[in-house]
């Protein structure tokens, strides 16, 4: 699939430090990636950018790649991002198998003197263990494997000081995700809120939506609507603006919910996201999308 081209944001070939990371965990997801990076780091960023933007298939070229790289903490990087992007299209079993094989990859990885000498070093193993074991457990909630999803999101508490602010925030998610499954409104919204204040505190700009929509999912599910909309409304604006269809459609989706009387504008507004993220994406997202539960049907791109 062509990348968009003509934005003033597109990526040159030889990037500026830190701009594809900025644009992977800072305040600009919306940066078009129109170059492939040629340092495997870089490349596992690019993919980041792109699978936020709902490019599932670009970013899927490049995971591909590095899953089968000489690095093996860059792999498990690589394989708990394309399980993301597999879990976002409702397929939780493959990404499950992502994520086991990405932890397959780090087991021969040790810190050790290594990390006393080199923090940074370690802050990356910590980093990918705890992607690979919150994304095990965001897959057994999705197979409906909630104790599975309790040891193992508790697994991953070991790797987060390390691992950094990301790390908490993400399993601030997963544990909502859990209770709100587990019927425990009251208890997601307990586990949402903190994760939303780190987010808020932190620089992504992608995180912080992500974040005020987990919490409104919970808030609106314990009862307290109108804060949830409150949360929810500004989230879908601004995935809009930042051009993350990944969680436009979703946030639209919650709206619907909480904005009886606008659901059909909403559900539209879903359609027209949902519906740019399946054309983005690679043959096998878009079969697990059709044949996810997870995953609304629409007629069509405007429902």
């Amino acid at each position: 699939m062509s990348s968009p081209v003509g934005s003033p944001h597109d990526v040159p070939h030889e990037l500026p430090h830190g701009v594809l990371h900025d644009a992977a965990f800072g305040a600009r997801p919306d940066l078009e990636v129109s170059a492939v990076p040629p340092d495997p780091r870089e490349r596992w960023l690019a993919a980041v950018v792109l699978g936020a933007q709902g490019w599932y298939a670009r970013a899927a070229t490049l995971l591909d790649e590095l899953m089968l790289g000489a690095d093996p903490v860059l792999a498990a990087l690589a394989a708990a991002t394309f399980a993301s992007h597999r879990r976002q299209l409702g397929g939780h079993a493959d990404a499950r198998r992502l994520d086991a094989a990405g932890l397959g990859r780090l087991a021969g990885v040790t810190v050790g003197r290594t990390g006393e000498h080199d923090p940074a070093f370690a802050g990356l193993v910590a980093l990918a263990r705890s992607d690979l074991l919150v994304g095990l457990a965001a897959d057994a909630v999705g197979l409906g494997r909630l104790a599975e999803a309790r040891r193992l999101v508790a697994a991953a508490d070991a790797s987060v000081p390390a691992a950094g602010w990301r790390a908490g925030v993400r399993a601030g998610w997963v544990r909502a995700e859990i209770e709100l499954a587990a019927g425990r409104a009251a208890d997601a919204v307990r586990h949402a809120e903190p994760a939303a204040e780190e987010a808020l505190a932190g620089p992504s700009s992608r995180h912080q939506v992500k974040s005020s929509l987990v919490l409104g999912a919970a808030l609106a599910a314990s009862g307290h609507g109108a804060r949830a909309a409150r949360l929810v409304s500004p989230a879908l604006d601004q995935a809009a603006d930042l051009g993350l269809v990944t969680l436009e459609w979703p946030a639209a989706m919650i709206m619907a919910e909480l904005a009886p009387t606008r659901a059909d504008q909403f559900c539209r507004c879903a359609a027209v996201a949902l519906h740019s993220v399946l054309r983005r994406a690679d043959p096998v997202g878009r079969q697990l999308a059709e044949r996810s539960v997870w995953v609304p049907r629409f007629a069509g791109p405007t429902g």
